[in-house]
């Protein structure tokens, strides 16, 4: 017969590492925000070295790329603090 203390504990530690499981696990849409501005930045700047004449006009498509990238980033980032603080 389990002990019903030790059942809890074992529930309780099951608990606490799927948490961080899943706050690791939301986590990784940083890469996905990180990769996103580096192919944003390095096609502009491919696009601009092609034509000059145009690339002043693309600079504000330019950071609004970014920005929703890098929200998107710090959403899953918000997430994963949630996930890894949260009680249970």
């Amino acid at each position: 017969m389990v002990d019903p203390q030790i059942a809890a504990a074992n529930a309780a530690a099951i608990v606490s590492a799927g948490n961080a499981i899943g706050a690791g696990l939301a986590m990784t849409g940083m890469i996905g925000a990180g990769i996103g501005v580096g192919n944003i930045f390095g096609n502009f700047l491919a696009g601009a070295l092609r034509n000059p004449s145009a690339a002043g006009s693309q600079i504000g498509n330019l950071f609004v790329g970014a920005a929703l990238a890098e929200a998107l980033g710090i959403l899953s980032f918000v997430i994963g603090i949630l996930l890894w603080t949260s009680a249970s």
